[in-house]
């Protein structure tokens, strides 16, 4: 599943007036009926709840913020208290809140190929800009990407030294989300970082969901942003904020942002509600986070161990261990076998093991992504175990 994707319920619908509904509109319909409907999650995010209920989400606004105090416009005001607590949570200067993580992330790195003179953008293959984002990077911003490399890992020092040709900026994705979330070791972190500066390149963090690394890290957030020279952080992936993002770094470089944050449209009139979610976010979430991490290993653990004993021929956990509270399960099936499965699992029982769609990974595999968060926390191993008998049941041969 992509970021780019409509979340369920809002797809565009083609089909003239009067015409059947094709087999996999029909499933959509049925996952997100089962969704609703489901008594047991491993995670309920926003984008799929109703409108009542995202509003009530902010029911908690007047303990993060003072609601007696003027809107904002044009990015004062809430705007620029959300920035501040953004700088002082990462230990930066300052930092710039934008509409979408796609405008932080070009305006950022075109604002460094300004100073280095160098619009080459050197990446991994998987990076969220490479495969989510229709090439905007070199269709709008007129920045320049390079493959480091395509393994389902982040790049080494050794692959950043040897690099063939020049680059101006190093962006880093952590953690690296479609090779299943994964994060290096600190050390190995540190020495990919040192090896840019060695090639007098900046290093841009891309921290979509940086706020979840601190466990595998076993650093704060300050420490991590700290080997940066910028650092993106979005506020609806893990902060389940209405959207928005951050970018952060030195007091001159936000300021430059802010000037191309005009320009590409992000100067929004008003944008408090989102604004708020995301405060209410950095305090309700930002502090379970490491519990959602560490329940996600047992999580993870209980899903092998429920796959071996139910005699599935092929399974993996990836990673067996993970680096966040989010990782991917691949399975020898098709597709749309695992979903007939997953969906048919949720209506019979109410308890739905795996909601994300099941992505084609080749000839009979297939993967989908899995997060733990509040929902899952009260999930025994002994129940993951018992849903996972369930759903194997219901597969070919099960």
């Amino acid at each position: 599943m992509t970021d780019t994707v409509v979340p369920d319920g809002h797809e565009d619908d083609d089909r003239s007036a009067g015409a059947e509904p094709t087999a996999a509109e029909r499933m959509r319909e049925r996952r997100r009926a089962a969704f609703a409907a489901a008594e047991r999650v491993l995670w309920r995010p926003g984008f799929r709840r109703t409108v009542r209920e995202r509003l009530a989400d902010l029911d908690a606004a007047s303990e993060v913020y003072d609601l007696d105090r003027y809107v904002d416009m044009y990015g004062d005001g809430i705007v620029e208290d959300l920035e501040q607590r953004v700088a002082d949570l990462l230990g930066t200067e300052a930092a710039a809140f934008f509409p979408t993580g796609t405008m932080a992330q070009q305006v950022g790195l075109r604002c460094w190929a300004g100073r280095t003179g160098d619009p080459t953008v050197a990446l991994h293959a998987l990076a969220h800009p490479e495969v989510h984002e229709r090439h905007a990077f070199s269709q709008v911003s007129g920045l320049r990407p390079v493959r480091v490399t395509g393994a389902p890992r982040l790049p080494t020092a050794a692959e950043i030294r040897d690099f063939p040709e020049p680059f101006g900026t190093l962006m880093l994705e952590l953690p690296l989300r479609d090779a299943g979330f994964v994060l290096p070791t600190w050390e190995e972190l540190t020495e990919v970082v040192e090896a840019a500066r060695e090639r007098d390149a900046v290093v841009h963090f891309d921290g979509a969901r940086l706020w979840e690394c601190t466990p595998h890290f076993g650093r704060s957030l300050a420490e991590i942003a700290g080997l940066a020279d910028s650092v993106y952080v979005s506020f609806y992936k893990s902060l389940d904020g209405f959207g928005g993002a951050a970018l952060a770094g030195p007091g001159t470089l936000v300021e430059e942002a802010k000037t191309w944050r005009h320009r590409y449209g992000g100067a929004v009139f008003q944008q408090f509600p989102t604004v708020l979610s995301a405060l209410v976010g950095l305090e309700r979430e930002l502090p379970r986070l490491p519990d959602y991490v560490r329940h996600a290993r047992v999580v993870a653990a209980a899903l092998r161990e429920g796959f071996v004993a139910a005699g599935v021929p092929w399974a993996r956990v990836h990673p067996e261990e993970p680096h966040t509270h989010e990782f991917r399960v691949w399975l020898p099936y098709d597709a749309d076998v695992l979903m007939e499965a997953a969906v048919s699992q949720a209506e019979a029982t109410g308890t739905f093991l795996f909601t994300d769609p099941w992505d084609q990974g080749g000839p009979g595999l297939a993967s989908t992504e899995v997060s733990v968060r509040a929902e899952g926390l009260g999930w025994t191993a002994d129940d993951v175990r018992a849903a996972v008998a369930d759903f194997a049941r219901r597969l070919p041969g099960g």
